[in-house]
């Protein structure tokens, strides 16, 4: 285990071992400060990682996320890679259209058992929203509040097509797409794009609904979606108000696509802070 920390926060980069595999996890406390209150959880996106919570686009000054959000609300984090993303091992074999259902239920309690966490507060983005959701839904008491970005509670026609669009994209000559998944993921990175793509376009999974697992969540809820997202509608956020048994408030955030906390980062983080301070 080795650490490293700039003047806002202090980080330590370590793996548990979840399932007979190894993930790469980074915990994140933020100094100076008492670390007192529930910690914060990062779920990446499809194709994230930990590394890929951190900007590297123009005009957004590199932003790390986690560290920002750590920093700004005197709580500790952690950010994991899931098994076949970033610095965790590969997949042993292909994905199953109840992925996310396995994640929420099983992975990610194994890894806040492993981390020492009991309740926290997630943020996840996209799959990791979706995979935020439905561990409030199933472990309750251990889900203290969710920030929702971007998440997929049913399949669209909207969000096939934009998955269609990045599969073209990934696999065209001189792939810009392929080569930053690349430095992400390392030679993962085809056997990850192709379990990702490959599974949300199975016949097997155009049946994904998970509304019926909202109503056991009972903590507050921030889902948030650009008014632009590539992969998904209002009807995301329409869906989440309806289902969810807890307080709910959702915002469409406008000039945005799939990526708020990047693309309106100085609009999106201080909402999240503001909410996140709303808690325990």
């Amino acid at each position: 285990m080795n650490g490293t920390g700039d003047d806002r926060v202090e980080r330590t980069q370590f793996h548990l071992e979840v399932g007979g595999h190894r993930l790469h996890v980074q915990r994140l406390r933020p100094r100076p400060g008492r670390c007192d209150r529930l910690p914060l959880v990062f779920l990446h996106e499809g194709l994230g990682s930990v590394a890929q919570w951190t900007a590297r686009m123009r005009g957004t000054g590199g932003i790390d996320v986690p560290a920002r959000l750590a920093e700004a609300t005197g709580r500790a984090a952690i950010v994991y890679d899931r098994l076949g993303f970033g610095g965790s091992d590969a997949l042993p074999a292909d994905r199953q259209p109840g992925y996310l259902y396995h994640e929420a239920g099983e992975v990610l309690p194994r890894v806040l058992d492993g981390a020492g966490i009991g309740a926290a507060v997630l943020i996840g983005h996209s799959d990791g929203a979706s995979i935020a959701l439905l561990f409030a839904a199933r472990h309750g008491q251990r889900a203290a509040g969710i920030v929702s970005e971007a998440a997929h509670v049913i399949i669209e026609d909207l969000t096939l097509e934009g998955i269609r669009r990045a599969r073209a994209a990934y696999h065209a000559p001189d792939s810009k797409l392929r080569a930053a998944l690349a430095r992400h993921h390392g030679a993962k990175a085809d056997h990850t794009f192709r379990n990702w793509a490959d599974v949300w376009l199975d016949p097997a999974f155009a049946a994904f609904d998970m509304t019926d697992e909202l109503p056991r969540i009972r903590c507050p809820v921030l889902a948030i979606q650009g008014d632009g997202d590539e992969y998904g509608s209002p009807d995301q956020l329409t869906a989440i108000a309806a289902g969810v048994a807890g307080p709910v408030d959702t915002w469409l955030v406008p000039d945005c696509g799939h990526v708020p906390h990047f693309q309106a980062h100085d609009r999106v983080l201080p909402r999240i802070v503001d909410f996140l301070e709303s808690l325990d």
